[in-house]
């Protein structure tokens, strides 16, 4: 599996390419902004991108989701809680960035459980709500893609509309820190990390 992180936006979110070695088809996940940042490295990597998902509906994780789709023909993905948002520029935030374009629609609504593929590479959806109602975090193989629920040494913020502190921590625990300790967590924000070492060091999780 291929896996490129770029940090895009105004308020530095991690996006990821991740493509398979063998056909070269490849998904976005979270272009929160600097799309042609993402298309040229999609070509520097002779990346063919099919599918953008985010992980959940705010801006910072959304913006570029116009202009990847109509450069490359991707469709888009989120959960269906959070499929809303990409169309209401006050339910996403954008208009804190001066954005009050709607967005496109979803093509495809994510449900727990759902696969999302490029390629020989298989990601698992599993819904980890609490930061927004239809976050979601994105298991393959030695690797998850957590979105905004788990950092390095932190969590999701709670303090928007939709979010839940104990249903995070709740999600957190019941679907993430199942998974093996060399799990590699690519985060939405921050660098990335393992789900061992936030098992044992994250001050929200050993409360």
């Amino acid at each position: 599996m291929i896996v490129r992180m770029l940090t895009v936006g105004p308020l530095a979110t991690n996006c990821y390419l991740v493509g398979c070695p063998k056909t070269r088809e490849a998904l976005v996940i979270d272009p929160g902004g600097d799309p042609l940042t993402i298309l040229a490295e999609a070509g520097r990597l002779a990346l063919h991108v099919r599918q953008i998902v985010n992980t959940h509906g705010h801006f910072d994780h959304t913006m570029a989701n116009h202009d990847v789709k109509k450069a490359t023909g991707a469709t888009i993905a989120i959960h269906a809680l959070d499929a809303s948002m990409l169309t209401n520029p006050l339910a996403s935030f954008s208009f804190w960035a001066g954005n009050l374009r709607p967005g496109p629609s979803a093509d495809r609504l994510l449900q727990d459980g759902d696969e999302i593929s490029a390629g020989t590479v298989r990601l698992t959806v599993a819904h980890t709500p609490g930061h927004s109602p239809g976050s979601i975090s994105l298991i393959g193989d030695q690797a998850v893609f957590t979105g905004d629920a788990l950092f390095q040494g932190s969590i999701g913020r709670t303090d928007l509309p939709g979010g839940d502190y104990e249903q995070l921590i709740q999600s957190i625990k019941a679907r993430l820190l199942v998974l093996p300790d060399e799990t590699v967590a690519y985060t939405g924000h921050g660098p990335q990390t393992t789900i061992g070492q936030e098992r044992r060091y994250n001050p929200f999780l050993l409360e």
